[in-house]
């Protein structure tokens, strides 16, 4: 509004000083400088976590120092709650109405091949970067073909996301495989499985090799799509999301499946 009305009136009206004015002015560069630096920060903390979840926050230090990130320890706390994560490693606190975790086998242990469509899932979640701050995303893929056959998008990385995409894919006799993140070891997912005939089973702890496949479309997804045309805000990225399903699931040939992509190959073998 300065360009319309004298910068006194205006500091008069918001009850601050000229002086206040122009410090906080010249000081905004730097807080936008370090608000993208938090978000950097953020970004590898979140990946850091993902292949090393018991990690507190002096180790998570530690492993940022190894990658050439110089950051106190106070400074990795900060973002580690902001972000909402912690190790996942506990001191034994017992109290009375303790409800303990549903781990399922490794029941898929690595047989990523599938013989018949909708009969072996994976499924995990991502942090999708969203100018200064973090969105979630949740698939399932069918090992069958590597096809996409269910997905949701969330501002919080919690149940309700996890089960959103669980019900999409419907009733039917086959393994949906995950880690063991906290979503995914509640007796709630572990009721939804049971009413959707689905058999459970999770990757070892802190074992991301257990469920290499849909990390490598994750991987695939930003690389190729997210990282090129940065989201703007949540609507975008879900825009940018499914257009890059829809390549990926439509167009995207993978020579595993003999140069076609997942739904030319699904409809090839069904003809």
């Amino acid at each position: 509004m300065s360009r319309k009305y004298a910068v006194v009136m205006l500091c008069e009206i918001a009850e601050v000083s000229r002086a206040g004015y122009y410090k906080w002015k010249a000081t905004e560069k730097v807080r936008k400088v370090r608000v993208e630096q938090d978000a950097d920060l953020k970004e590898h903390i979140l990946a850091i976590h993902r292949i090393r979840p018991y990690f507190g926050y002096k180790r998570m230090r530690t492993a940022l120092r190894k990658e050439g990130l110089q950051v106190n320890t106070k400074k990795v706390r900060r973002l580690m709650r902001e972000l909402g994560i912690r190790s996942v490693i506990r001191k034994k606190r017992p109290f009375a109405g303790r409800k303990p975790s549903i781990v399922f086998n490794n029941v898929l242990n690595r047989q990523f091949a599938a013989d018949e469509a909708r009969k072996k899932y994976v499924t995990d979640i991502t942090y999708i970067r969203v100018v200064d701050d973090f969105i979630y995303l949740s698939v399932v893929l069918d090992l069958y073909n590597n096809e996409t056959v269910a997905w949701e998008v969330s501002e919080r990385n919690d149940l309700d996301l996890v089960l959103s995409t669980v019900k999409q894919l419907g009733n039917g006799d086959a393994i949906l495989h995950s880690d063991q993140g906290f979503q995914y070891t509640t007796k709630t997912y572990a009721n939804l499985l049971q009413e959707q005939g689905l058999t459970g089973s999770h990757s070892r702890r802190g074992n991301c090799f257990d469920n290499a496949c849909v990390e490598s479309f994750f991987s695939h997804l930003k690389t190729e799509k997210l990282y090129l045309e940065k989201p703007r805000d949540i609507a975008h990225a879900r825009k940018l999301i499914a257009e890059y399903i829809e390549f990926y699931n439509t167009e995207r040939f993978q020579k595993k499946l003999g140069d076609l992509s997942p739904v030319q190959y699904r409809e090839s073998i069904a003809a």
